[in-house]
C-alpha cells in the first residue's frame, strides 16, 4: 500500500521518463536516409498514440452513452472504478468533448501554423523588409540564412509535438490520480509502470526532427519540451486525485489526439523529402511497434 506522497512521486516519475528519450537530438552528423528514419520512427509512435488516446476517449463517451441509454449504471464506470448513473445530458457533455477537443487539437494547431510558423526567420524578414537590392548578402550571410531557414521549423514542430503530447499525458495522469481515489491502488502502480514506459518512447517522437541539425539543440530547450511533455503527467495525477472529471479526462484526450495526428501529417510531408519511402515506411512500423509493445506491458498487468 503506498500513501499520497509516494503516489505523487511515482507520477512525477511516470511523466518525467520523458527526458529518457530525449538526448536523441544532441546527434549529429546524421546522414539524410537516418535522418529520415529517425523522423520516420517519430512518426510511428504518434501515429500510435493517435490510435491509442482516440480509443479510450470514444470508449469512455460511448461507455456513458450506453450506461445513459440502458439505464444500468453498473454497465459502464468509464474512467472511474465506480458505477455512476449516467444521464444523457452526460452522454451528450462527453461527445461534444471528443470532437470539441479533436477541434481544438487539430484546428488550433492550423491557426497556430497559420499565424506563427508560416512567418519568416528574422533575418529573411529584415532582408524583405529592406526590399530588394537594397544590399547584397554575403555568401556568410546566404548561409546563415539558409541554415536558419532549415533549423527554424524543426524546433517550433517539436514543440507542437510537446504540447500535443503533455495533453495526451494530463489525461493519463488523471486516470493514474482517478485510479488511486477510488481504492485501486493496484491498478495505478500498473498504470504509472505502463505510462512511464510509454514517455521513454514519446521522448523520440519529441525530438525526432531535432535529430541530425547543425546546431545542437540547446539543454534549456530539451528540459522546457521535456517539462512540457512529461510535466502534466504529475499535474494530471494530483488532480485526478481531488477531482474525477470524465469530461476533462475525455477533452484532453481528444485534444491531445488532434494535435498528434496534426504534427504526424506535417512530420510526413516533412519525412517524404528527406528519405525513400521504403525508409519512411520501415521507421513508421518500427515506430508503431514500439507504441504497441510498451502498451503490452500495461495490458499483461490487467489495467
Amino acid at each position: 500500500m503506498i500513501d499520497y506522497a509516494q503516489l505523487l512521486l511515482l507520477g512525477a516519475i511516470a511523466g518525467f521518463t520523458i527526458f529518457l528519450g530525449l538526448p536523441l537530438a544532441i546527434l549529429q552528423n546524421v546522414s539524410p536516409r537516418k535522418k529520415g528514419f529517425l523522423n520516420a520512427l517519430s512518426i510511428g509512435i504518434l501515429l500510435f498514440l493517435v490510435i491509442d488516446v482516440f480509443s479510450h476517449a470514444w470508449n469512455t463517451a460511448t461507455c456513458v452513452a450506453s450506461s445513459a441509454s440502458s439505464g444500468n449504471a453498473a454497465a459502464c464506470v468509464a474512467s472511474s472504478t465506480v458505477a455512476v448513473n449516467w444521464s444523457v445530458a452526460d452522454a451528450a457533455i462527453d461527445l461534444i468533448a471528443v470532437f470539441g477537443g479533436l477541434a481544438l487539437g487539430l484546428l488550433g494547431l492550423v491557426a497556430y501554423e497559420a499565424r506563427y510558423m508560416a512567418k519568416a526567420p528574422p533575418i529573411v524578414k529584415a532582408r524583405l523588409e529592406n526590399g530588394p537590392g537594397t544590399s547584397q548578402l554575403s555568401s556568410t550571410e546566404q548561409a546563415q540564412q539558409i541554415r536558419i531557414l532549415q533549423e527554424h521549423h524543426p524546433y517550433r514542430l517539436a514543440m507542437m509535438i510537446a504540447i500535443g503530447i503533455g495533453a495526451h499525458n494530463f489525461s493519463e495522469g488523471l486516470a493514474v490520480g482517478q485510479s488511486y481515489a477510488s481504492g485501486s491502488v493496484g491498478l495505478a502502480l500498473l498504470l504509472i509502470v505502463g505510462f512511464g514506459a510509454h514517455n521513454t518512447t514519446e521522448g523520440f517522437g519529441i525530438v525526432g526532427p531535432l535529430a541530425g541539425l547543425i546546431k545542437r539543440p540547446t539543454a534549456r530547450f530539451l528540459a522546457v519540451a521535456g517539462l512540457v511533455g512529461g510535466g502534466p503527467t504529475f499535474v494530471g495525477t494530483v488532480v485526478g486525485s481531488l477531482w474525477t472529471s470524465v469530461f476533462t479526462y475525455v477533452l484532453f484526450l481528444s485534444l491531445a489526439g488532434g494535435a498528434i495526428l496534426y504534427v504526424s501529417m506535417l512530420m510526413y510531408n516533412s519525412g517524404r523529402k528527406q528519405t525513400t519511402n521504403q525508409v519512411l515506411m520501415t521507421g513508421i512500423f518500427v515506430g508503431l511497434c514500439a507504441g504497441f509493445l510498451t502498451d503490452l506491458i500495461v495490458t499483461l498487468g490487467g489495467a
